[in-house]
């Protein structure tokens, strides 16, 4: 599995790959305004966005969700441009994707810690399965951070 830590210590050979915070402009013009300041780095209150080598900012939501907060800080701080103001529907990381075979409702018994986790209402128990819809679904992470098992039964792909 991919982690922004990988990134962060220079070891991820695409940075591209990895989403960017909320409000990042299009790939290619975000690498132009992007100045690795860190502004948005030191402004998100959850840790969410991390340094990539190449010097841009990045998330991986599958080590820490992204909270969307009310306020984004993020944006905010960001003062070159690379983050503009974006309403939450208009955020996107990637798609979560419940693993059956990690899944304790799959196995027996009930849970559903994830359903109450998602800030967009994009998971919804469906006979007591998780199921995530992809038209509505950011992958900001929140319903994996949620999950209680140790090598957790949700998966954020981007």
């Amino acid at each position: 599995m991919r982690s922004l830590f990988a990134g962060l210590l220079g070891l991820e050979s695409e940075p591209a790959a990895w989403p960017r915070p909320p409000g990042a402009l299009e790939e290619g013009l975000f690498k132009v305004a992007c100045t690795g300041c860190g502004d948005c780095v030191s402004a998100c209150p959850h840790r969410a966005i991390g340094k990539l080598a190449d010097g841009t900012v990045a998330l991986d939501p599958n080590a820490v969700p992204c909270h969307l907060c009310s306020d984004m800080p993020c944006i905010t701080a960001c003062t070159d441009g690379a983050l503009r103001p974006v309403p939450l529907e208009g955020v996107f990381f990637g798609l979560a994707r419940v693993l059956p075979d990690r899944c304790m409702v799959f196995q027996g018994p009930e849970c559903g810690a994830c359903k109450p986790a998602c800030p967009i209402g994009a998971l919804r128990l469906v006979l007591g399965r998780p199921e995530v819809n992809a038209d509505s679904c950011n992958g900001c992470g929140l319903c994996r951070d949620a999950c209680p098992v140790w090598n957790k039964a949700i998966t954020i792909d981007w």
